[in-house]
C-alpha cells in the first residue's frame, strides 16, 4: 500500500496505477451535486471560488455531524457519476482529481489523461471508517447546503483505490 500526502506531485500521479491501493494523507475538499452548481455559478460570473482548485481534491461526499469527541462523523462517497457533468472543466481549470464512488465518464477520463490527474475510488458502505480518518473538518463555502456545504477536511491514512489513472488505465475497463 503506497503512502501519499498532498499536493500530489506530478511523479507522484504518473507512478499510480489503475488498482494500486493507497493511504492518502493531506487536506481535501467535500463537494457534491449541489456545490457543483454553486461553483459552476461563481466561474460562470467570473467570481474568485472560496477555494482554491489548483491542485486540489474533491471528494464526492456529504458528511454527517460529528459526534463528541471527533471532527467528523461518518463519510462515505456518493457516486461520481452525478459529477460527469462537472468534473472536465475543474480538471481543465486545475483540479488535481477526484475521489468517489463507481464509473466515471469517457468524457471525464480523457480529461484526466488531457490533465495528467487522477480518479480515486472510496469504498461505499465504510463512511465511518472514513470519518474516522478525518482529524479536522471545517465548512469553506455555502453553509446554507448542510452536509452538500464545501468542508476542508484533514485526513490522515484516507484508503482509497486508484480507480482512474494518468494513462487512463481504469479498474473498471479491466
Amino acid at each position: 500500500m503506497k503512502k501519499l500526502t498532498l499536493p500530489l506531485s506530478a511523479d507522484d500521479v504518473k507512478g499510480l496505477k489503475a488498482g494500486d491501493c493507497v493511504l492518502l494523507s493531506g487536506a481535501i475538499y467535500t463537494a457534491r451535486d449541489c456545490a457543483h452548481r454553486r461553483i459552476f455559478d461563481l466561474l460562470d460570473r467570473g467570481e474568485t471560488l472560496p477555494f482554491d482548485l489548483n491542485g486540489a481534491f474533491l471528494y464526492y461526499a456529504g458528511p454527517c455531524p460529528a459526534p463528541e469527541g471527533k471532527a467528523c462523523g461518518s463519510c462515505g462517497p456518493t457516486t461520481s457519476a452525478r459529477m460527469n457533468v462537472f468534473a472536465p472543466r475543474l480538471l481543465d481549470l486545475g483540479l488535481g482529481g477526484m475521489i468517489g464512488k463507481g464509473e466515471m465518464s469517457e468524457e471525464t477520463r480523457q480529461a484526466i489523461v488531457r490533465n495528467g490527474r487522477v480518479y480515486f475510488a472510496a469504498i461505499g458502505g465504510a463512511g465511518a471508517s472514513y470519518g474516522n480518518a478525518v482529524k479536522k473538518c471545517e465548512c469553506v463555502a455555502f453553509p446554507d447546503l448542510l452536509s452538500e456545504a464545501v468542508y476542508q477536511m484533514e485526513v490522515v491514512d484516507f484508503p482509497l483505490v486508484v480507480a482512474i489513472d494518468s494513462a487512463g488505465n481504469s479498474i473498471y475497463q479491466r
